[in-house]
């Protein structure tokens, strides 16, 4: 088949899709580390905050190893999760369901990351992009870790309190 399009194209648009997302997610999890009743779960919040910033650089490394500029492609696909987790916010606040919905909405927000991990690792492994799929496969398995200890929050302690 024919064309100009390399498996390179897809894991640059892919990378510039996450690193838009990952910048939201920066920007979100303060809010929901203050929002959060929890001090186990705004701990979580909080520890995810200062990965997520060092999920930025190695993508922003990631770019620099393929010689492309570090640039956003908005992710609607995020935003909604953003502005559901706001609504979870406003509509549970002051209730004992607060933090379950605000861990559900992070883990709605885990989910995507780790598939589109999983995807750009294969891709640079493909392309023998060792140095960028060994950058991307870190924060994949932060982003695994992550989602682990929120589902460890939620069968310990957060939805039996809000039971």
């Amino acid at each position: 088949m024919a064309g100009s399009k390399h498996l390179s194209d897809p894991l640059s648009e892919t990378m510039r899709d996450i690193y838009f997302a990952e910048k939201q997610i920066l920007n979100a999890l303060p809010k929901m580390a203050d929002a959060a009743q929890s001090m186990e779960l705004k701990e979580a919040f909080e520890t995810h905050r200062a990965q997520t910033g060092v999920h930025v650089q190695r993508l922003e490394e990631a770019f620099e190893l393929l010689g492309k500029p570090a640039d956003q492609k908005t992710c609607k696909a995020i935003l909604g999760i953003i502005d559901e987790g706001r609504e979870v916010m406003e509509e549970l606040q002051g209730t004992d369901a607060l933090d379950p919905g605000l861990l559900a909405g992070a883990q709605a927000v885990e989910h995507p990351e780790i598939s589109r991990y999983v995807t750009m690792v294969t891709w640079a492994k493909t392309l023998g992009l060792d140095e960028v799929a060994d950058l991307l496969a870190l924060t994949l398995n932060e982003e695994e870790e992550t989602d682990e200890l929120l589902s460890e929050i939620a069968e310990t302690t957060v939805n039996a309190a809000a039971a």
